[in-house]
């Protein structure tokens, strides 16, 4: 039995109902958190509400970019007591965050769900002393250092080796994250990027010492197109970099595609660490997130968006 009392772990596509604030309260430490997992003040507005469980979280990619050369385990890990999910589309809006611009699919333990029946009726949204509950949930962990579950998520989680990842993978299969063939699929995706980078190194990457910037002053709602290929391997470093951002291999696969803005990536919490980062014309495309098949033995299901360089876009 998890230790939300459920009978088997919530699987795809259940339906589940996000318990009363009061409810989910008493689960909670000191710091607002379960196994070291926080429950963030932007997560209460779910309450009351059904959604759909988009996967059951057997393993999870971690952003490492920021926690080195300190950092030295497998960017791959699992939650404790395996009795973690996210939902479908059910995202952080970081406004208890001074806006986080991330944008994070929310992890949510079982303990803080219920599954419902489709007939049922859906249960209170708000409950007594709703305001004062959320006020004391913690948003930071000391001055300048913010506490949310991006950066509380090597506390949460614990490292995996790599027969341990072998075993997420039949895993993934039997608790219904993916069919056999999807399963089949995405591990030689991540076969064949693998050989390639040992072979060829960093792909894509360009040859410039100096990268070069571009404004667009692009906004919410702006409709946009993504460069060719060759156009921006011109604007990236020996690394695939652009000023320090790196442009992955899942990321060209969208070249010459069309996409909205969803918000502008001017300041966001990095994974790990609390400490807000600043950038400068970039933004988040609505629909264009990680594929994790490129990076991960076995998937992950957090659907990271990706930041894009005005540079790489054209406005349309």
């Amino acid at each position: 039995m998890s230790k939300s009392g459920s009978q088997s772990p919530l699987r795809r596509g259940a339906l589940v109902e996000v318990r009363p604030l009061h409810e989910i309260a008493l689960t909670l430490d000191g710091n607002g958190s379960l196994d070291g997992l926080p429950f963030m003040p932007e997560m209460a507005q779910f309450c009351g509400q059904r959604f759909r469980v988009f996967h059951h979280v057997i393993q999870a990619v971690i952003d490492t970019a920021f926690l080195r050369p300190k950092y030295t385990e497998s960017f791959v890990r699992e939650f404790k007591h395996d009795d973690v999910v996210v939902l479908e589309e059910v995202r952080c809006c970081g406004v208890a965050h001074d806006g986080c611009g991330r944008g994070c699919l929310v992890f949510w333990k079982e303990a803080w769900l219920r599954p419902v029946d489709k007939g049922s009726t859906p249960g209170p949204a708000a409950s007594n002393g709703a305001d004062a509950l959320l006020s004391s949930l913690k948003t930071q962990a000391a001055a300048g250092t913010y506490y949310c579950q991006s950066s509380e998520i090597l506390k949460a989680t614990s490292h995996l080796g790599g027969w341990q990842r072998l075993g997420k993978w039949w895993r993934g299969i039997q608790i219904g994250n993916y069919s056999p063939l999807a399963m089949i699929k995405q591990t030689f995706v991540w076969c064949r990027s693998r050989v390639l980078r040992r072979v060829f190194g960093p792909w894509p990457r360009g040859t410039r010492d100096s990268t070069p910037c571009e404004e667009l002053g692009l906004m919410p709602g702006d409709c946009v197109e993504v460069k060719p290929l060759a156009a921006i391997l011109e604007t990236l470093d020996k690394n695939g970099r652009n000023r320090g951002l790196h442009f992955s291999a899942d990321m060209g696969l969208l070249c010459g595609k069309q996409f909205r803005v969803r918000r502008r990536a001017d300041q966001w919490i990095a994974e790990g660490t609390g400490q807000m980062r600043k950038m400068r014309n970039t933004v988040i495309l609505e629909g264009a997130t990680c594929d994790s098949a490129y990076y991960a033995f076995g998937g992950c299901p957090r659907s990271d968006y990706q930041y894009w360089r005005e540079i790489w876009l054209k406005k349309l």
